[in-house]
């Protein structure tokens, strides 16, 4: 063991004529603690929150979005063809996209229909997996010729409209032929072959899904779609993937990813996360300035015994890096307490899940959390650095300390 941590030690150790300061160390250790640890907490919580959230919208809409510029999409077989021979795209569906009024014998409410091809889009939406009631995307096809095309529905539309499986209910398309009277609106009716469950109230109140050819006889667009859905091996390449396709189909095509089409949601969650960084590290420097006025109190009291040092042979350095060890030590010794209890806290929140949210306002039930390596070291690095540039203005003094004046008086 080298003399200044030797010395640093003793300092810490010592009790006599001290039990003032050591309270003091005691505090700064518990003030950068709970600083860590609510740093840890609360971003795992909106880390949490910004996945949750991806998860969500990725679980309904798809990672890429192809669209024609002029509208419509005819010949879409194609285009279909040449985005799934991308080596990144691992499935790829069309779709047809338009608002409905839905009624049934109790009521109505309007909804978002979206047409989609039961044999494909099992590859590319989560929809067979959010499926509370049903066997699959298969019976959103006529059983029999005879038989109405089978309709999904969102578990709470399904409530507000009081309908189960095998109901039937219409559906009321805004435009139609011109008759005398005016526009006669389409009407068609289906049957409740499924209810799924996003957690997302917006998708489950609103959101209802048909076969592809039902939608496209239903909005009157025939051998026609309003775009494809596109999902690829990694998700962050979005952007460079939607690149390429867009170079790839020409200039008549608009290719999104799901950053850029929720890009203003997910720049909020980001920005909101930061700021949270930002606030927190506050209860980090509060304890910083214990460990200041804690170094200054100890610098006072062991002036005599610093200046016997120096008298002995003790270099200016070595008595800066005595307080320097003795501020870290507080500051490491907190930053570890914290980081233990913020992942135990986190351990528990994400293994009980004992905080419920309510549904109709968070798109999820429970508190999310997701702790990430990369957040803990920035959090520890950040912690420690604020401690040691505490350190540095009481070492600097206890470094300036002039033997003959401090044994003189």
């Amino acid at each position: 063991m080298n003399f200044e941590l030797f010395v640093c030690l003793r300092y810490l150790k010592s009790t006599r004529k001290k039990g003032f300061i050591s309270l003091i160390s005691l505090i700064s250790v518990a003030g950068v603690a709970v600083g860590v640890m609510a740093l840890i907490i609360v971003i795992a919580v909106m880390t949490g929150f910004t996945e949750e959230f991806r998860d969500k919208i990725l679980g309904v809409n798809s990672h890429i979005v192809v669209q024609r510029f002029s509208g419509a999409m005819q010949g879409y077989e194609q285009v279909l063809q040449k985005v799934r021979n991308h080596r990144e795209v691992t499935g790829a569906t069309p779709y047809v996209y338009g608002q409905s009024m839905i009624t049934t014998g109790s009521g109505g409410s309007g909804c978002v229909v979206r047409g989609i091809d039961p044999q494909s889009a099992g590859g590319v939406l989560s929809l067979p997996d959010q499926l509370i009631h049903g066997t699959g995307l298969a019976d959103l096809l006529p059983a029999s010729p005879g038989e109405p095309p089978g309709i999904i529905i969102g578990a709470q539309l399904a409530k507000q409209l009081r309908v189960h499986m095998g109901d039937r209910l219409r559906l009321l398309s805004p435009s139609g032929p011109m008759s005398p009277m005016g526009i006669v609106p389409r009407i068609k009716s289906c049957r409740v072959t499924g209810i799924f469950e996003t957690g997302m109230y917006e998708y489950d109140s609103t959101l209802v899904y048909i076969d592809l050819n039902t939608a496209q006889g239903f909005f009157d667009m025939p051998a026609q779609v309003h775009g494809l859905e596109v999902t690829i091996r990694k998700i962050d390449q979005a952007p460079q993937v939607a690149a390429q396709l867009r170079d790839t189909l020409g200039q008549d095509f608009v290719v999104k990813d799901w950053m850029a089409m929720n890009f203003n949601l997910f720049s909020a969650l980001k920005l909101e996360k930061t700021a949270m960084f930002i606030i927190l590290t506050l209860i980090v420097l509060v304890a910083a300035f214990n460990i200041i006025s804690t170094l200054i109190m100890v610098v006072m009291e062991k002036n005599k015994d610093i200046a016997i040092l120096k008298a002995m042979g003790a270099s200016a350095k070595q008595i800066l890096r005595i307080f320097i060890y003795e501020g870290l030590f507080i500051g490491i010794s907190g930053t570890l307490l914290g980081l233990g209890g913020g992942l135990a806290v986190c351990e528990l929140l994400s293994r009980y899940q004992f905080i419920e949210l309510p549904s109709d306002v968070y798109p999820i039930s429970t508190l999310p959390i997701k702790v990430l390596p990369l957040d803990v070291s920035l959090i520890a690095i950040a912690a420690v650095l604020i401690t040691l540039s505490a350190t540095i203005y009481p070492a600097w003094q206890a470094a300036r300390v002039e033997p003959s004046k401090a044994l003189r008086y």
